[in-house]
This record gives C-alpha cells, sequence and structure tokens, in this order.
C-alpha cells in the first residue's frame, strides 16, 4: 500500500465522517432544539425513557450527540441517574438505525450516481429564505457527503484488490486461526479506531467493506462491531470528567451496560450469531468474493447482529436499572460535592389537574430558594481560602451552581407556563405570576452570588488583599444578607400567614444604610492611602453586590405575600 493509497482512504473515511457530522447537526437544527425539551421531559420511568433515547438518536443519527445531551443534562440537575440510564439505553438501540440506513442505501443501491444531483438540491436549498429550508440543504449536503465517502471508500478498496493483497489477507487468515483470541484482537482493534476517529458508524461502514469484500469473516466483522460498541462510550466519558458525579455516573453506566452485553455475547458468540445469520438469509459459509447476494447479506448480517445485539441487551438490563446506578454509585463515590442537583419535586409531566401542579410548583421554587441560601454559604468561604487548588476547586462549585440557577429557572418557567394552560381559578392565576416573578428574583440572587465569587476570585488573581476593616464591613454586610435570606425562606414556607414580610424590610432597611455608609467611608480611606484604589473598586463591588442581594431578596418576599413593601 502506497503512501498516497493510505491518504486516499483517509480522504473517504474524513468524507464520511464530515458528512455524519453535517447531517446529524443539521438535524438537531430542523427540530428546533424540540428534541432536548423531549430528552428532558419524557423520561418518568424506564419505558418512556428508552423510547426517548431511541428517538432522539434516530433522529439526530448520532448516538454519541444523545450520550454526551444526557451526561450534560444529568450535569445541569435536568435528568437522574436512573433516568439517564434508560435513555442511554435506548440510544444504543437508535444508533443501529443508521447502521441499517448504510446498509440499504450505500451498498444495495448505486449511490455514486446520486448523490451529484442531491448536491444541486442542497446548494439549491441552502439560498432560500427559510431557515427550515437552509437546515434541511445541509442535511442533504450531509446525507451527499456520507454516501459519497462510503461509495469512494468502498471503490478505493475494490481498486486496491485487498482479498489478493498478501499482506491483509495473511493478517486476517493467521488471526482467524487463533480461535477465540481472534475475536477479542478484533474487539480491541474496533473499540481503538472508533475511539481514535471518534465515530462508530465510520468504523461499521469499514468493517461493512472489509466483509463484503472477502477481506473479513462474518466472526470477525461482528467481533469489530463488538468493539465498536465499547469504543463509542469513551465520548460520554471524556465530557463527564470534569462534570459533576452524577454526570460521570451516568458515563460509566453507559461504558458498563456495553460491556455486559460484549461479555453475555462472547459466552454464546457463535451459536448467536448463527441464529441472526439464519433469520436474514446468510449462510456463513458463503463465498462472498464470488456471490454479490452473499456481499449484500453479510451487510444485513452486520446490521441485524448490531440491532439484535442492543436490543437484548436492553431487554435484561432494563429490569436491573436500579442495581446498576447502585453499583455506577459504589465506583465513583459522591464525596461532599455530590449534591441533589436537580428538580426534585417536578417531573415531567403535570399533575392531574393544574391546582395539584401549582402545590409541586411551590414546593420547587421554595427548594430554588433553599439552594440559592446554600450557594450564598460558600462565598463567605471562598473569601477565606488561600490554598490556589482549593480556592479553584470552591470557585468551579460555584460556577456550577450558577449554570444549575440557570436551568432551574428556566424548567420551572416553562413548567409554570404548561400549568398555565389548565383550567386555573382567579386566585391561582394570580399566584402563578407571583411565582413566575419569585423564580425571577431567586435566580438573580444567585447571580448576585457569583458576582461576588467573581470579584473574590479577581482580587485572588491580582495577590491582592483586604484590610480587617473591610474585612469586618464585608462580613457584617453579609450576616445580613443571610439574616435575609433565613427570612425570605421563612415567608415562602409559611402557608397560615403567621410570618410578618415587614420583617424582611427591617432587614433590608439596614443593609441600604450599611452600604450607603461603607460607600462615603470608602471615598475617605482611599484618599487617606489605606488601601489603593484597586482595592477600593473591588471592595465595593462585593458590598454593592450584597445590597442587590438584599434587594432580590425582598422582591421575593414581596412577590409571595403580594403585599407592597416600601424600601
Amino acid at each position: 500500500m502506497t503512501l498516497f493509497t493510505f491518504l486516499k482512504l483517509l480522504g473517504c473515511l474524513a468524507l464520511l465522517m464530515f458528512g455524519m457530522k453535517m447531517m446529524s447537526e443539521a438535524l438537531q437544527k430542523l427540530t428546533g432544539g424540540g428534541l432536548r425539551k423531549v430528552l428532558g421531559t419524557m423520561t418518568t420511568n424506564r419505558v418512556t425513557g428508552i423510547f426517548t433515547g431511541a428517538l432522539v438518536t434516530t433522529a439526530v443519527q448520532s448516538s454519541t450527540a444523545t450520550t454526551v445531551m444526557t451526561v450534560s443534562f444529568v450535569n445541569a440537575g435536568l435528568l437522574t441517574l436512573s433516568q439517564a440510564i434508560s435513555v442511554i439505553m435506548g440510544a444504543n438501540i437508535g444508533t443501529t438505525v443508521t447502521a441499517w440506513i448504510i446498509a440499504l442505501f450505500g451498498f444495495s443501491i448505486p449511490m455514486s450516481a446520486l448523490v451529484f444531483p442531491l448536491f444541486a438540491l442542497g446548494l439549491a436549498m441552502s439560498y432560500m429564505k427559510s431557515t427550515g429550508a437552509k437546515s434541511f440543504g445541509e442535511f442533504v449536503f450531509g446525507f451527499s457527503f456520507l454516501f459519497l465517502g462510503i461509495a469512494t471508500l468502498r471503490e478505493n478498496a475494490i481498486a486496491m484488490d485487498l482479498p489478493h493483497n498478501e499482506f491483509v489477507m495473511s493478517f486476517f487468515t493467521s488471526t482467524a486461526k487463533l480461535g477465540f483470541l481472534s475475536y477479542l484482537i478484533f474487539m480491541l482493534i474496533g473499540g481503538v479506531l472508533t475511539v481514535c476517529v471518534q465515530s462508530s458508524v465510520a468504523i461499521m461502514a469499514i468493517t461493512m467493506i472489509l466483509c463484503s469484500t472477502g477481506v473479513a469473516d462474518i466472526y470477525q466483522g461482528i467481533a469489530l462491531v463488538l468493539g465498536e460498541n465499547i469504543g463509542t462510550t469513551v465520548t460520554s466519558n471524556i465530557v463527564a470528567l470534569k462534570a459533576s458525579p452524577s454526570a460521570r455516573r451516568a458515563a460509566l453506566s453507559h461504558l458498563t451496560f456495553n460491556m455486559f452485553g460484549v461479555c453475555w455475547v462472547l459466552l454464546v458468540f457463535r451459536p448467536f450469531i448463527s441464529l441472526v445469520c439464519s433469520i436474514v438469509g446468510y449462510d456463513t459459509k458463503a463465498d462472498v468474493s464470488q456471490d454479490p447476494n452473499a456481499a449484500e447479506r453479510i451487510n444485513y448480517a452486520l446490521c441485524a447482529f448490531h440491532t439484535a445485539f442492543n436490543v437484548c441487551n436492553v431487554l435484561i438490563l432494563v429490569w436491573f436499572i436500579p442495581l446498576l446506578e447502585k453499583f455506577v454509585c459504589k465506583v465513583i463515590k459522591g464525596g461532599e460535592e455530590d449534591e441533589d442537583m436537580r428538580l426534585r419535586f417536578i417531573s415531567g409531566g403535570l399533575l392531574s389537574t393544574a391546582e395539584l401542579s401549582l402545590l409541586e410548583a411551590r414546593k420547587e421554587i421554595n427548594h430554588f430558594a433553599m439552594r440559592a441560601h446554600r450557594m450564598f454559604g460558600f462565598v463567605p468561604e471562598l473569601l477565606k481560602l488561600e490554598n490556589g487548588d482549593e480556592f479553584s476547586k470552591l470557585f468551579a462549585r460555584i460556577e456550577k451552581y450558577e449554570g444549575i440557577s440557570d436551568n432551574m429557572e428556566v424548567e420551572i418557567a416553562n413548567y409554570l407556563n404548561r400549568v398555565a394552560e389548565g383550567k386555573l381559578s382567579g386566585d391561582s392565576k394570580t399566584q402563578l405570576r407571583c411565582m413566575l416573578r419569585e423564580i425571577s428574583e431567586i435566580e438573580s440572587i444567585c447571580d448576585s452570588c457569583y458576582n461576588m465569587s467573581r470579584v473574590i476570585n479577581r482580587k485572588f488573581k491580582a495577590k491582592e488583599r483586604f484590610t480587617e476593616d473591610q474585612l469586618g464591613h464585608i462580613r457584617h454586610i453579609w450576616g445580613l444578607c443571610d439574616q435575609a435570606l433565613t427570612q425570605m425562606e421563612k415567608v415562602l414556607a409559611d402557608t397560615d400567614n403567621l410570618v410578618d414580610p415587614h420583617e424582611s424590610l427591617n432587614i433590608e432597611n439596614e443593609i441600604n444604610i450599611y452600604r450607603t455608609q461603607l460607600k462615603e467611608n470608602n471615598v475617605v480611606d482611599i484618599n487617606e492611602r489605606k488601601y489603593d484604589y484597586q482595592t477600593g473598586v473591588n471592595y465595593m463591588d462585593i458590598i454593592g453586590d450584597s445590597e442587590k442581594l438584599g434587594d432580590y431578596a425582598i422582591n421575593v418576599v414581596e412577590a409571595h405575600t403580594q403585599v407592597k413593601l416600601t424600601t
């Protein structure tokens, strides 16, 4: 094999992978985020989770996209671990559709003659004004690139006359004599290649070409397929490396699921393959290099095995999702950061009545407020830290809380909007509007906490130090903020109207007066050179954000009690 021939093969593979990526991205654009919404809501139980995972993967034509999306949803607290496991199981079934498309169109139909008219169609659609038409044009482009890559890859493999290449055939023939060990070797090759190119579809296409040209037999091809199933889990695990423990567990469950499937299939390897081949009408002893029908059937056999393997694996493990969840939790310890980062009371669907759904939303808002208060508690801890690693770890934790608070606001708001579509009394409609304001103000509290942590981070990197007087003032105003948040939580949890909302007003007035006093003193202290100007700026930024936090807390109390408090 010359260097030029090798580069041609790489180019064909690049075409295939680029087409696959373009198709996936175009389909995601066409859905307008709808599939993300489906993924986040249609996972109330194992069956719907599996169905959702299969549906989304079939739609975007990428199990990697679905699993990475699922891991990110777990990290954001929008999916529980058990929900994520069921979605990942469904994604493994959905990804088999892509292989069938390649087998049916890429090998059975002469697509090389059709791709160029499709390119022309895609180009025409890309000039249309409609965003949907443009996205569909991108999909057509991706589809064309995908099958052009498959066609050219197959043509180059035939031109190289691989079945008569001594080096290639000696490798496949010699390894076939190793028996069970040869399956493990080809599994390893399939896994490594999938990790390298980050696309199980590309390696599946190569496997089909090797088998349909007679280079590899059905057993070697299926061993490659098993390796691809393991290799494709690497992407989600890489994405989850810096994510929350729950996200890492979701990624590990994907690897565990596929590893379990490979183990049981290896125990019944030849009988299972024989059963699958008999279903699609492929004779394992047929010479594919001489029989065109056998060459076509072997690709169907590979796809049928891929589908049967994943479906059977799901049917076996769907009953053991709680056990699988316990296993990954035991392997990946939670530690202090493993907190409940998801919606606790709101599930995917509404309750039987809109009024009951409002009750669930109220519980979730109270929980949101508690989480915001917890986030505020990290800020004073951050100011105390001097060790770089500990500081970075806590700052990253605050950043994660900020992202989660954004997601919680959106999810609760979407839930309330769906509740609003039902039949509500006049009082409940007013309550719903107040709830929407509450979640907006609570999210703003989290923003203030994050802004203060960013100021502290800036000060830490610049190696600046606050004076003892400044630290004392900051601690005092933070103590008032803590009182404001505590009082806010009491008001939200009060169902009998026993808590006086004016107590929150008193705390807010105290914060405002103290902020004004510190602002005046800051100018004097800078003039007297007690500290430099930049230190004064950072100091007043923290004081200012603390005062804003108090404002947001009083706004939550106002919205909840529907009492106008003059500040």
